[in-house]
C-alpha cells in the first residue's frame, strides 16, 4: 500500500436501527498516518460510523475496506466463511478504543496487555508480557504493571486501554469519545498519549468533543449531522472559516468556554 492510497475506505455506507436510519450513504477516506477526528451533534451518527469501519456494527449496504481487505456490507460475498475471513483480516489490522475502557476487571494491567496477543495473534507468553511491559512503559504505566482495573483511575485506565491496542500492532486505531469517561483534570494525560502516536505517524480515527485537541492533532476534522458528512476540511479552515451553516452554529454552540465540550443535554452519542 503506497502512501497515496486510502488506508480506510468506505462508499455508501448506510445502517439503520429500527425505523432509524443512523447513516445515510457515508463516503470516507483515510490515508496512511493521517489522523481524521470526527465530529457532529447528538444523533448525527459518529459512534455509528467508527463501529462501522471495523464491522463491530454491520452496515445496512455499501462497502468497507480497511489495509486492502474488502467487505461489501448487506450481501452474502462470496459465502459465509470467506465473509467472515474478510472481517477477521480487518480487526486483525485495526484496534478499538472504546469510551469506558472495556478492561478485564479480574486481570492486571500487564495481563490486559498481553490478553490479545496470545489469545489472537499466538505470541509466546514470555514474548507477550515483554511487549505489554514496554507498552504500558511507553504510555506512562510502566509501574502499574501489576494493578488491577478497579485501583487505577479513569486517566490511567484508559492508557492501559490503548496499550492493549497497540499490542495488536494494529495499522489503524480507532477511537470514541476516549476522554468522555474521565474527570476534566485526567483528559490531558490520555490526549498526551494520542498526541504522541500521532507524532509517530500512526494512522487514527477518532471520534470526539475536544476543539482543542482536534486543532492539535487533526489533519482533517470531519463533521457528520443527521447521518450525512456535510463538511470536511483541515483544522485551521474547519475551525476558522467552515461553510456549512450548520458547522458554524455547533461551533458557536460549544464554543471557547466548554474548551470543546459541550454540555450533556446538547451533545450525546450515537
Amino acid at each position: 500500500m503506497t502512501s497515496s492510497e486510502p488506508i480506510v475506505s468506505v462508499r455508501g455506507l448506510t445502517k439503520r436501527f429500527g425505523d432509524n436510519e443512523v447513516l445515510k450513504g457515508i463516503d470516507l477516506d483515510v490515508r496512511p498516518g493521517e489522523v481524521v477526528v470526527v465530529m457532529g451533534p447528538s444523533g448525527s451518527g459518529k459512534t455509528t460510523l467508527i463501529r462501522c469501519l471495523n464491522l463491530l456494527e454491520e452496515p445496512g449496504s455499501g462497502t468497507v475496506r480497511l489495509c486492502g481487505n474488502h467487505v461489501d456490507c448487506g450481501t452474502r460475498q462470496g459465502g459465509r466463511r470467506a465473509r467472515a475471513a474478510r472481517i477477521r483480516e480487518i480487526r486483525r489490522h485495526s484496534a478499538m478504543v472504546f469510551q469506558q475502557f472495556n478492561l478485564f476487571p479480574h486481570l492486571t494491567a500487564l495481563q490486559n496487555v498481553m490478553e490479545g496477543p496470545i489469545s489472537v495473534r499466538n505470541v509466546p507468553r514470555a514474548e507477550a508480557a515483554e511487549l505489554a511491559r514496554r507498552l504500558l512503559a511507553l504510555v506512562g504505566l510502566g509501574d502499574k504493571c501489576g494493578c488491577y482495573p478497579a485501583t487505577l483511575s479513569g486517566g490511567q485506565k484508559q492508557r492501559v486501554a490503548i496499550a492493549r491496542a497497540l499490542a495488536m500492532e494494529p495499522q489503524v486505531i480507532l477511537f470514541d469519545e476516549p476522554t468522555s469517561a474521565l474527570d476534566p483534570e485526567l483528559h490531558a494525560e490520555v490526549l498526551q498519549v494520542i498526541r504522541d502516536l500521532a507524532g509517530n505517524g500512526m494512522t487514527m480515527v477518532i471520534v470526539t468533543h475536544e476543539t482543542a485537541f482536534a486543532r492539535d492533532v487533526a489533519d482533517r476534522v470531519v463533521f457528520m449531522d443527521g447521518g450525512h458528512v456535510i463538511e470536511e476540511a483541515p483544522p485551521q479552515r474547519f475551525f476558522t472559516a467552515p461553510a456549512h451553516p450548520r458547522v458554524q452554529a455547533f461551533l458557536r454552540l460549544i464554543g471557547p468556554s466548554h474548551n470543546g465540550r459541550p454540555s450533556p443535554e446538547n451533545v450525546e452519542r450515537t
